[in-house]
């Protein structure tokens, strides 16, 4: 895929479940933090707004609408930037410290704090809202959403967000078969997302078309930063690289200049229910 995890998500197509591969993968990332801060997409203002709603609908956060914010997994800090931007209080939490270290340049004013979804540093019921961006399919459900109801206030809202391929676009599929592994909007599995948990809401979900201006250069370094493409060999990886160079070069839309890499930003989200006796 081009906008989102080449591989990092395993798909039902990927064969047998491997934990020890997607360990390795989800630890992939630090040594690309940088140029993942510089080549992968934001999120769309309205998908962050609509994946905000229900915690707001609840009235919770203070007056004028600000909520406190966890970004779980926050990476470089692409969503913590869209939540902060509009005007929200935000936590950010992220065990890989390359990826926190990006973050913390970027957005120097935001809390911190270095540590995975399983074991969240953060006082019970201290959050209005938690969000995820491209990392819900790394997290251990079974621990993780226990930790996430622990911080979340009820009636408060978890939300999780992907940027996917629009791989109806011809060519932004033929790129998907090029470089073998990708997140597709087509094709999208229900199991990547929030599972069922006794104190969340039904999962509810909404699409948002978005979009990246590119170049094939930094369409390529983009899908450099892909777990995929990070875990291969150096041999394997070149052969790939130098693959999607030629599929881009062969194609009208991507040889030369900017284009605009077409996204669809799917959001999922789920209140915190209010629990008798808790």
């Amino acid at each position: 895929m081009a906008t989102d995890t080449a591989g990092d998500a395993r798909t039902d197509r990927d064969g047998p479940y491997d934990p020890a591969l997607i360990a390795r993968r989800a630890r992939s990332f630090g040594a690309a933090a940088t140029a993942y801060a510089a080549h992968r997409p934001d999120y769309p203002v309205n998908g962050v707004k609509w994946a905000l709603e229900p915690a707001l609908a609840s009235g919770l956060g203070a007056e004028g609408g600000t909520l406190d914010v966890l970004d779980l997994g926050a990476g470089t800090g692409k969503l913590s930037a869209v939540a902060a931007w509009l005007g929200h209080r935000v936590t950010a939490v992220e065990p890989d410290p390359e990826m926190l270290g990006e973050l913390r340049s970027y957005l120097p004013t935001l809390t911190t704090h270095q540590a995975g979804a399983e074991e969240i540093p953060l006082a019970d019921a201290s959050v209005d809202a938690v969000i995820v961006g491209q990392a819900l399919h790394w997290f251990d459900q079974s621990r993780a959403l226990p930790e996430i109801s622990r911080v979340l206030r009820p009636g408060g809202v978890l939300a999780a967000l992907w940027n996917a391929d629009d791989d109806r676009v011809e060519w932004i599929a033929g790129l998907g078969k090029v470089a073998l592994s990708r997140t597709s909007f087509i094709d999208w599995s229900p199991g990547r997302g929030i599972q069922p948990y006794p104190e969340l809401f039904p999962v509810e979900h909404a699409y948002f078309p978005h979009r990246q201006r590119r170049t094939a250069d930094s369409l390529v370094d983009t899908i450099a930063t892909h777990s995929h493409a990070l875990t291969l060999e150096p041999g394997e990886r070149a052969e790939l690289i130098e693959r999607i160079r030629a599929y881009l070069r062969s194609r009208p839309e991507t040889a030369s200049g900017e284009f605009d890499l077409e996204i669809i930003t799917r959001v999922e989200r789920s209140g915190r229910r209010e629990i008798a006796g808790s």
